[in-house]
């Protein structure tokens, strides 16, 4: 059992923890992510993992309530515990080698582009990053990015906060005013992600995507998380997350991700636990 040791609320559908998983913590490394179970019936959802102390043995998970399982773990709080926590998953990325990368972040994005931020900056490179969020009510982690990076330009869609436009359009600029970035890493919605590769390819610049697939298992085995990368099958959990942006089929995953999206939304709505129901059957 993992014990939460800290929670807070980012905005209204964006909720922090931080779990005490000191084996968890001692491996963790910035683009990686965890899987966690709410209790023994509970599904497998992963998450990245958004920050870590190892010296304290905790890491920390940045969460938006979408689906049955999320809003279930954001409604616990500090003391409760979460059934399992496994981890760390996935290739770290690889923040060596590079003078100077801008992060780009979209959305609840920006929880897994913070520590990538961190880690580019810890490693001696110049970091510039672009968070971008719908409106001024959506923003999370400002100050903490304003701490990670050289440069931080914060864009609003409808330019209630920051700068109006979309992440795509300052990147824009920022390679038109001549600047020569080792390496642009988004993170964030996949048709973001897909945006931000066609701003950054006219100009020469190796460009990395987090892909979130639908995943089960973490380890390769179930297949699920399957990408077509450059032409060849990968698996996201332990291929990636991280992949050249050039190279992945961004329409395929696109499609694949929606596809249980309709009976999500059935499900929601209608299922019922036979577990559950049997357990309070017994109980009468």
């Amino acid at each position: 059992m993992y014990k939460i040791v800290a929670k807070k609320e980012l905005n209204p559908t964006v909720t922090y923890m931080e779990v005490e998983a000191p084996f968890v913590a001692k491996k963790a490394k910035a683009g990686q992510f965890i899987i966690f179970r709410i209790d023994e019936m509970g599904e497998r959802v992963p998450l990245t993992i958004a920050g870590y102390d190892r010296e304290k043995g905790t890491v920390a998970i940045i969460l938006q309530k979408v689906g049955f399982s999320t809003n279930a773990l954001a409604a616990l709080n500090v003391g409760d515990y979460i059934q399992d926590f496994v981890g760390p998953l996935g290739k770290p990325t690889d923040v060596e080698g590079k003078k100077r990368v801008c992060v780009v972040g979209g959305g609840v994005g920006c929880a897994i582009a913070l520590p990538a931020a961190v880690g580019f900056k810890e490693a001696g490179a110049q970091v510039d990053v672009i968070v971008g969020f719908r409106n001024k009510d959506l923003v999370i982690l400002e100050e903490e990015f304003k701490a990670a990076c050289d440069h931080l330009y914060m864009m609003t869609d409808d330019g209630s906060y920051g700068e109006k436009g979309f992440g795509t359009v300052k990147l824009q600029q920022l390679l038109e005013s001549g600047i020569q970035y080792d390496e642009v890493l988004a993170i964030g919605p996949v048709p973001m992600m897909k945006f931000v590769c066609k701003t950054a390819e006219p100009f020469g610049v190796p460009c990395t995507v987090s892909l979130n697939p639908i995943m089960v298992d973490g380890t390769g085995m179930c297949g699920g998380c399957r990408v077509t990368v450059g032409g060849e099958t990968k698996f996201a959990c332990v291929d990636g997350p991280e992949f050249d942006g050039y190279k992945v089929d961004f329409a395929e995953l696109m499609s694949r991700n929606t596809i249980y999206r309709d009976r999500e939304a059935e499900v929601s709505k209608s299922h019922t636990c036979r577990i559950e129901a049997m357990g309070k059957a017994l109980i009468q």
